[in-house]
């Protein structure tokens, strides 16, 4: 039976944070979204950085967009059910089928407005700790449930470069616009799995760049090719080692005297505002354990994550949807570590759903699938889409 209505805490106003505001809002409960930035759209909200003070660490007052930043999805992808991200009418500001990223923002605007989230959302709030009060008894606020919705692009993960290596490093999160690497060499290191957004980015570096170098580590180990159509762009295998007179040294044998290493190596998780309590580990990017990657069985369902299925956390707590037992629940968890160990895939990956989407598609407790229809996306949402504005 459904249970009364709850008051929650929802962490983070980006996309997911706003999706879990208005699907637990539309089951009854009341949810509070904390967001420290002052307008909601989370990893899409861009502010040119300022200086890092340490360019290969996390900044709180920036995302990890730059400034060319193009969606590498089509929109009709990226959209909701019920407000699909059309493109507008001719005159639009950015009517592409792959937008940039201020069109992004502007959607989950328009989106916060359409359904009157921006009133749920506490601005320039930052959660500093979550606990269960029987373990404290301290919290400022009491909810009865949490929703983390924090994003994952937030702390870099750094590759291991020799200390004694005298050029500058920076991650990729604090690159904004290519002129700061102005006539200078660049070695890009790219991890297998890497997002896109770095081939991106070494080719924005690349128009004022002397040259870029990729060392990606999905090429095989004789690579050093010349990329077409770029006159300063070489790709090559990872690197091999970085010597204290400047050279990076790749495997592949060829070697450059670089200014510059870039660190396009990806995210790691990261939940500072939880305590001990909250029951779960992160260990090489595995948040231990999840089930189904949302709730960690221990504390099931007063702590989840929001990853995909929104609709099902908020049915969840309505109790329309029961969870299996604690016990049953990390049968589930091993079970799976057991299949992709067994497939050879990386515990770093294990919230990568790219070789068992569908699996998990499958199991997922809705019949989204039948229920989609875009055959108005092009007509009736661009006129919701404008109004919203």
């Amino acid at each position: 039976m459904p249970s009364a209505s709850l008051r929650l805490a929802v962490i983070g106003a980006g996309a997911a944070g706003l999706a879990a505001a208005r699907e637990l809002r539309r089951e009854g409960h009341a949810p509070v979204v904390f967001e420290r930035a002052a307008a909601v759209g989370g990893t899409w909200l861009y502010a040119a950085p300022a200086a890092p003070s340490d360019p290969l660490g996390a900044a709180a007052t920036h995302s990890s967009l730059y400034a060319s930043l193009r969606t590498n999805l089509p929109r009709e992808t990226m959209g909701f059910l019920d407000f699909p991200f059309a493109a507008e009418a001719p005159g639009s500001a950015d009517p592409r089928r792959f937008p940039g990223h201020e069109e992004v923002l502007r959607y989950l605007e328009a989106f916060a407005r359409r359904f009157d989230l921006l009133r749920l959302v506490r601005f320039e709030t930052e959660v500093l700790r979550v606990r269960r009060q029987d373990r404290g008894g301290w919290a400022e606020e009491v909810y009865d449930a949490v929703v983390v919705c924090n994003g994952h692009y937030t702390e870099p993960r750094i590759a291991v470069i020799q200390d004694t290596w005298p050029g500058k490093q920076v991650h990729s999160h604090n690159y904004c616009v290519p002129e700061s690497f102005l006539d200078q060499v660049c070695a890009f290191v790219l991890v297998i799995y890497a997002p896109s957004s770095a081939f991106d980015i070494s080719r924005d570096v690349s128009s004022t760049a002397k040259e870029v170098h990729i060392a990606d580590m999905s090429a095989p180990v004789r690579t050093c090719e010349k990329q077409l159509d770029y006159n300063n762009l070489w790709l090559h295998s990872m690197i091999d080692c970085a010597e204290e007179d400047g050279s990076v040294v790749f495997q592949d044998g060829s070697s450059i005297k670089a200014d510059v290493i870039m660190h396009c190596t990806g995210y790691s998780y990261d939940f500072p505002f939880l305590g001990d309590d909250s029951t779960i580990t992160v260990d090489d990017n595995r948040i231990n354990p999840l089930y189904k990657h949302v709730f960690p069985p221990e504390v099931a369902p007063q702590l989840s994550f929001i990853g995909l299925p929104w609709k099902w956390v908020a049915r969840v707590l309505s109790g329309w949807i029961v969870l299996p037992s604690k016990e049953e629940m990390m049968e589930d968890v091993k079970a799976l570590y057991s299949k992709l160990e067994a497939r050879g895939w990386p515990k770093r990956y294990t919230h990568n759903f790219s070789n068992y989407q569908f699996e998990y598609d499958d199991w997922f407790p809705e019949s989204y699938r039948d229920e989609w229809d875009d055959d108005h996306l092009v007509a009736e949402a661009n006129e919701d889409f404008k109004k919203h504005l």
